[in-house]
């Protein structure tokens, strides 16, 4: 009996062990994005220098009997010094305190709400987001508009430059067919201006087609040969025939595959427009194909410095269900441009007429009473 007592306590032991080590091995996943921000810390790691918000996984060491897992949300920002971190032992408020140091480093934790338009545009630098969707008409524009009507345009003449969405079938065309084709509810103001413009809006364009970039409006071979002259580009053909005082500018979707050839030709587009006395309406496109709204950046950037009209369809859109675009991120949502309609008011072909209308508007507004 004697002997059998402390092999009845080795096994015990051995047993204790055992558990143990099964505990130590539980662990469960930590995000810092998904916890308090207190987080003990098992095992040391390297931090790298940086000054950045950062999502971190750390392992926390558990108890199997230990199951629940709570969730919240934070960011980090590490604001670093010049010696490395070994190892951390605890986060606890706002510092950490790393081992074989004895400066602690500094670490500010920050709640971040759901960002405004604001402060989305201010953070990712894209200022443009926040200029309005009808532009302030500037007197740089009544010059212009003085111009083409010494030049001898028609006053009562626009067009339209750009790819497929510039078509009259999508863009305006409704506003040349009568009422039975638009609603303008709300929107009665805007009737006197379709009447002003009346031909221009379903007329289809010899400067707008189907995947066009701003190198094609330079290309005599996209050049309709029924009208244009030998070796004449598109736009050059455009502006001598249709003789305009406005021109409405949409271009960028498809220069995605040449980004660098975009603010040197649509500054000629700009130029050359202006040389010929037509007011050119620059607009911001809705979809991202670059990634990084540098398109848009360009276009916002050189109708400042031409003090031309800049139209951000981009905002108008911006609240629609996937920014009133189809599937492909490219292509407007189609709907009636019955303006009093609110279901059709969620499309994208809807605002964008709508909202190309008000542009003209303005301008016409403007130039009409100097």
């Amino acid at each position: 009996m004697k002997r059998i007592l402390p092999i009845m306590i080795i096994i015990m032991l051995v047993i204790a062990g055992l558990g143990a080590v099964g505990m130590s091995r539980n662990t469960n996943k930590v995000n810092i994005y998904e916890n308090n921000p207190s987080v003990l810390l098992a095992d040391a790691f390297q931090y790298p220098h940086q000054s950045e918000f950062t999502k971190i996984e750390f392992e926390t060491k558990t108890p199997e009997i230990m199951t629940p897992t709570i969730k919240a949300s934070v960011e980090i920002k590490i604001e670093t010094t010049d010696t490395p971190i070994s190892s951390i032992t605890s986060i606890s408020k706002s510092t950490i305190t790393p081992r074989n140091t004895s400066k602690p480093e500094q670490v500010k934790v920050q709640l971040t709400p759901s960002p405004t338009l604001a402060m989305m545009a201010v953070e990712t630098g894209q200022e443009w987001q926040e200029l309005p969707v009808i532009p302030e008409i500037s007197d740089e524009v009544v010059s212009i508009y003085r111009r083409g009507i010494e030049l001898g345009n028609n006053p009562q003449a626009f067009s339209k430059i750009g790819d497929c969405g510039s078509t009259p079938t999508w863009f305006l065309g409704d506003f040349d067919l009568g009422p039975d084709f638009y609603r303008l509810g709300e929107y009665k103001n805007l009737a006197d201006v379709i009447q002003e413009f009346q031909g221009s809006f379903n007329r289809t364009s010899l400067a707008a087609r189907s995947g066009f970039t701003t190198s094609s409006l330079f290309t005599p071979l996209w050049s309709d040969r029924t009208f244009c002259e030998s070796n004449e580009p598109p736009l050059a053909c455009e502006y001598r025939l249709n003789k305009p005082v406005i021109a409405f500018i949409m271009l960028g979707t498809n220069d995605v595959w040449h980004p660098e050839r975009f603010e040197p030709q649509m500054r000629e587009i700009i130029e050359i427009s202006i040389e010929n006395g037509v007011i050119p309406i620059l607009s911001t496109k809705v979809d991202n194909q670059e990634g990084d709204w540098s398109i848009n950046a360009i276009i916002a950037d050189l109708a400042e410095e031409y003090k031309i009209p800049l139209w951000n369809f981009w905002k108008a859109v911006n609240f629609l269900p996937n920014r009133g675009l189809q599937p492909d991120d490219a292509h407007f949502t189609w709907g009636r441009n019955f303006f009093d309609d609110p279901e059709a008011m969620k499309m994208g072909w809807p605002v964008r007429n709508l909202t190309a209308l008000q542009v003209l508007d303005a301008i016409w507004q403007k130039v009409r009473t100097r």
